[in-house]
């Protein structure tokens, strides 16, 4: 995230540098993504919704495999999966990380291939850890001290099971207090500083059935400088050579996370790809060289950046007016399919599409309709002065943690998600309905 500015952000411009690579504006105010027309696409399957560029997608896959190839790019799934998302992933030749059962189960049940995912949690419940282990996951990342009996346990005496520990290198960064994980002050991981990880790893040690393969660390979300990773590759390599010392224990793997920043808006800052790549490989081959360990391999776990500009959010102007010398423009969605700008003051830049107006720009807020005074999707943003109810508003950047996050607030239901590829648009999720809404109601 980024510094909230006081002037208003234009969005009315021919900047599209946020946008997926595909989007065209053949005319004014027709915006195309992926060969089809957000219009069309608004048309045909109705708003509020999501459009996901599925070459952009793609592309941004190779990119890190590119960028790492002597690395494990495994795609946070929290950021956005759906069957089709999964496939994309695993043609591209990406692992996955997953959260939960329901996660991995929609994986593997799509043909991805259980080794080569990964299982996180701070608190994983006995039916996440069962699936994992019915259906083979490669890794599975140990959060804290009582997961390490309670899988040993599900294992079984003569079962076998890869598994990682989440370790906190001490080390702040992130674009928002909320999206910082690489302290010792909130839930994930355990602490290097007090000890704790290091005697979680003497215990996962006594336990045959368990195979300690490395260690883990995620710093936070929205990183936009290479210094913290860096700092966190010295930490856990310091940390490899002491468990080398103490248990005569040579570890194979290290995972540094993700939390790779990427611009919402355009002047934002993201973070430089090529330059982690570089100084990430450079400082593990130093540290580990001056520990005289060997290189362990590399495993990364980008999503946002993965998926995040490749999707776009569409809405309907459903009101505008006045208060005071506030613009509002209601939009007929808000908080329950997009709740980051009220968890985490994002700020977005959408755009008026469908039409082209030569009406001079305007400061106002871009709202929805959910009765909460914190919906809000765009603060102090240029939009034309004349928009007006049943207009057509497209937002970038939405394929990360919308779909995802959303809620069933107000009974409005969840956006569809529609992939665009080569001028053809198809349904990947539907749209979620008041008959879906109501089959789960088995009160009275």
């Amino acid at each position: 995230m980024t510094t909230v500015h006081e002037s208003a952000v234009s969005t009315t411009g021919d900047d599209l540098s946020v946008w997926p690579a595909s989007a065209t504006e053949a005319r004014r105010g027709d915006l195309a993504v992926g060969g089809v027309p957000l219009a069309e696409i608004a048309d045909r399957f109705g708003t509020p919704a999501y459009v996901l560029d599925e070459s952009e997608v793609r592309e941004r896959c190779r990119t890190y495999r590119h960028a790492f190839p002597d690395a494990d790019v495994l795609y946070a799934a929290k950021a956005f999966l759906c069957r089709g998302m999964a496939h994309w992933v695993e043609e591209e030749g990406l692992g996955l990380d997953v959260c939960s059962a329901g996660e991995l189960e929609l994986a593997v049940t799509t043909g991805f291939p259980p080794e080569r995912i990964v299982l996180h949690g701070n608190a994983k419940s006995p039916h996440d850890l069962e699936s994992a282990l019915r259906l083979g996951v490669g890794r599975i990342v140990i959060d804290s001290p009582s997961e390490i009996a309670r899988l040993a346990a599900a294992v079984g005496p003569g079962g076998h099971q890869k598994v990682m520990v989440r370790v906190v290198p001490a080390i702040s960064a992130g674009g928002h207090e909320k999206i910082r994980t690489g302290t010792d002050d909130q839930k994930f991981g355990l602490s290097m500083a007090d000890g704790y990880a290091q005697h979680a790893i003497a215990r996962i040690l006594d336990q045959p059935q368990l195979e300690l393969t490395g260690l883990h660390c995620h710093l936070g979300s929205q990183i936009s400088s290479v210094k913290p990773y860096l700092v966190a590759v010295r930490r856990m390599v310091g940390l490899m050579a002491r468990l080398r010392e103490q248990h005569g224990l040579v570890l194979p793997e290290l995972d540094l996370g993700g939390g790779h920043g990427i611009a919402y808006r355009p002047g934002e800052q993201a973070l430089d790809l090529t330059a982690l790549a570089r100084r990430v490989r450079s400082e593990l081959t130093e540290a580990c060289a001056a520990a005289g360990l060997t290189v362990p391999r590399l495993m990364i776990e980008p999503g946002r950046a993965v998926v995040g500009p490749a999707g776009v959010a569409l809405y309907h102007v459903l009101a505008v007016k006045r208060s005071g010398d506030h613009v509002f423009v209601a939009v007929d969605g808000g908080m329950s399919d997009n709740p980051r700008p009220a968890l985490y003051g994002v700020r977005y830049g959408p755009r008026l599409i469908g039409r082209h107006s030569v009406a001079e720009p305007a400061a106002v807020t871009v709202v929805g309709r959910h009765c909460e005074a914190g919906d809000v999707l765009a603060t102090d943003v240029e939009l034309p002065a004349d928009v007006r109810p049943g207009d057509l508003l497209a937002v970038p950047v939405a394929g990360a943690y919308h779909l995802s996050m959303a809620s069933g607030y107000n009974m409005v239901g969840r956006p569809p998600v529609i992939a665009v590829r080569g001028g053809h648009a198809r349904l990947l999720v539907r749209r979620e309905s008041l008959d879906d809404i109501r089959s789960r109601d088995v009160g009275l």
